[in-house]
């Protein structure tokens, strides 16, 4: 049986956008795979920003949640990813979870040669959605940062990455929605070829 590990992080907990899509294609893959899916909701759960006290508890050992979104992590074959753009970059409560689970010596470690991934073998799914246009331009920092951080922890080897673009353009949205589902439905007929 695989494992789904489903990361939500719209502010507008199961009606954004984002969250709307990864649970269409959370669905596809747990049917697909006969998959047990963990769900994360970081908006929803009040994700607690990495700080001092964060770290303090990091050298004292009694970092409960951290070890637990680990654990979460690596038990995962599958994660995927609701990531929207909030003024051009991932909401805080993603970078708060990134922050949570890169961990030196357990999810990467630096090497003579740079930092090296210990994540990897996992496929990752990425939704992202946007108010705009950003797709391959400067104003996109999203993908960039996604990219540079799966890469550091090992999740970038099997990468898919889903956009939904123009969702504030009225003329634009339910289009731009139908393609982000038809890339889903793309990417789930991949998985029953592969």
């Amino acid at each position: 049986m695989s494992t789904v590990l489903h990361i939500d992080s719209s502010i507008f907990d199961t009606q954004g956008q984002s969250s709307t899509l990864t649970a269409n294609l959370v669905e596809g893959l747990k049917t697909k795979h006969n998959a047990e899916v963990i769900h994360r909701n970081l908006a929803s759960e009040g994700q607690p920003h990495f700080d001092a006290s964060t770290l303090a508890a990091l050298g004292e050992n009694r970092a409960e949640l951290a070890d637990t979104l680990i654990d979460e992590v690596q038990k995962a074959d599958i994660v995927v990813i609701g990531a929207p753009m909030y003024n051009f970059t991932i909401p805080s409560q993603l970078k708060a979870w990134f922050d949570h689970i890169a961990r030196a010596g357990v999810t990467f470690k630096y090497t003579e040669s740079g930092p090296v991934g210990l994540l990897s073998g996992k496929k990752v799914y990425v939704v992202t959605t946007r108010g705009g246009q950003h797709r391959d331009s400067s104003a996109d920092h999203v993908v960039p940062y996604l990219k540079t951080i799966l890469n550091f922890l090992g999740l970038a080897e099997n990468l898919k990455f889903v956009y939904a673009e123009g969702l504030a353009l009225s003329d634009h949205k339910a289009h731009a929605l139908e393609d982000a589902r038809e890339t889903i439905q793309q990417y789930l007929d991949d998985e029953e070829a592969a």
